[in-house]
């Protein structure tokens, strides 16, 4: 009962944090392979799945009430994200996960300098005409995503989140936003797979579900409310803990 309830607070922090500017599984996957440690890591993968793809879908749900959508460009992003994870997913064993840390943790890196550097990166929200051209950059941004979190997975979100700025000058909220509904489609992919394979613990993913709901909608709540100053600030501490936990990992 005391692991539940312990996993539930991270899933709620996990949930909210997530929904801002992603990087939930940062707090929900550690926190499961600490106090399980005796369970498959398949399993907690999978159970860490269902409680964040809960989260995404209600944080989604409520972006999608407070903040417009492109939805031209979302679409075939998020499509393309769930054709590309179960691709991901079936090269995980064809590369080297040694060399996966180095050549992310350079990218995350290079996002908090451009970021820091560049005061207003994500602060106006100028959308492009949405044209082929537009389509198809959506489309190569969610299959690169979507690859990428089949294949290793961490800071997706702040990937996309970077991305939607910088490719179609997006401000921050409306980048989360949409980062949120193609997360949805990756997820979905990867339940798929974890669901049918038995790889979830219900006992603990029903619980840990609703306090990511919880979370998630508190974190979405604090981003519409305090609007993109925060969500920036909160993407800048993510991209740093980002690159402490894989350098770290690269250390050990």
């Amino acid at each position: 009962m005391v692991d539940i309830v312990v996993l539930c607070v991270f899933a709620f922090a996990a949930g909210l944090i997530d929904a801002a500017v992603g990087g939930g599984g940062l707090i929900q996957i550690p926190a499961l392979f600490n106090v399980l440690p005796a369970s498959p890591p398949a399993a907690l993968l999978g159970t860490n799945k269902v409680a964040s793809a809960c989260g995404t879908a209600f944080a989604a749900r409520s972006f999608v009430r407070k903040v417009v959508i492109d939805w031209g460009l979302v679409v075939p992003a998020a499509c393309a994200a769930f054709a590309m994870a179960f691709v991901g997913a079936a090269t995980v064993s064809l590369v080297p996960q040694g060399l996966m840390r180095p050549a992310v943790l350079v990218l995350i890196v290079l996002m908090a300098i451009y970021t820091f550097w560049k005061k207003d990166f994500g602060a106006l929200h100028k959308p492009m005409r949405i044209g082929t051209r537009e389509k198809l950059l959506a489309i190569v941004i969610g299959g690169a995503i979507g690859f990428y979190d089949g294949l290793f997975g961490p800071g997706t979100g702040s990937f996309l989140i970077f991305l939607f700025i910088r490719c179609f000058a997006f401000d921050f909220l409306h980048a989360s936003a949409s980062a949120k509904l193609v997360n949805i489609a990756t997820n979905v992919a990867a339940l798929m797979f974890f669901i049918p394979t038995g790889n979830v613990l219900y006992l603990i993913a029903i619980p840990m579900a609703a306090f990511n709901i919880l979370g998630a909608l508190t974190g979405t709540w604090l981003a519409v409310r305090k609007g993109v100053p925060f969500v920036r600030a909160l993407f800048l501490v993510l991209l740093l803990i980002l690159i402490g936990k894989l350098s770290y990992d690269l250390l050990v």
